[in-house]
């Protein structure tokens, strides 16, 4: 079997097929993924995501949004720089702290591919429902640290793996962009790891926060 993409463990078992896919384990992280031949090709992906309409105007996205952008402003200083990544064709969240003060950048691989902005630091990092969606993830996670100040925030929506008798009758996996699941124990293996602060907000909102 493929190494983790995450940490590049060994140990790796499967976890779980459907009609579709098959999904393995870490044993190390507790990261559940696709392997790689199972993968939609860079096409058919963006094809998926051209079908996505999120309207910043959209008050039901907003507040899906602000379960993220609430505790955000309640952690970072007046005119903060930030980094809405993986924005997508309709950046809102990014907007929402804007509307706040804060100083917003966009990046995003198919929609906003400016690379510049990538080459600066920033008070907070945000990612929303993207962590599942990344074919490479230890060298985008690696890429978030190196652009957070110490002292700065990374902040996360991604729905959270249970367990495997959840995991067959979870909708989430049936999206096929998705190709990694994060536990609880992941993101605890990841902050250990990397010598972060971390926080869970509800089941699907993750902080961490970075010492140094």
């Amino acid at each position: 079997m493929e190494a983790c993409p995450l940490c590049s463990g060994q140990s790796v078992h499967h976890y779980h097929s459907d009609k579709k896919r098959d999904y393995l384990q870490c044993t190390r992280c507790e990261l559940v993924f696709v392997p790689r031949e199972q993968r939609l090709d860079a096409v058919s992906e963006k094809a998926h995501y051209d079908l996505h309409n999120n309207d910043p105007q959209d008050q039901g996205y907003r507040r899906f949004l602000s379960r993220l952008a609430d505790p955000i402003l309640q952690r970072i200083a007046p005119g903060s720089k930030g980094l809405d990544f993986g924005c997508g064709p309709g950046p809102t969240l990014s907007l929402m702290l804007t509307e706040q003060g804060h100083d917003m950048a966009l990046y995003d691989l198919y929609y906003y591919p400016d690379k510049s902005v990538l080459d600066t630091s920033y008070d907070v990092v945000t990612a929303t429902e993207v962590i599942e969606h990344l074919y490479e993830p230890n060298q985008v996670w690696q890429q978030w640290l190196s652009l957070i100040k110490p002292g700065g925030w990374l902040g996360l929506m991604t729905k959270l793996v249970i367990d495997v008798d959840a995991f067959d009758k979870w909708h989430y996996k049936n999206d096929q962009t998705h190709v990694v699941f994060f536990s609880r124990a992941t993101f605890l293996y990841l902050a250990e790891r990397d010598g972060l602060d971390i926080e869970f907000i509800g089941n699907d909102v993750i902080l961490l926060r970075k010492l140094t």
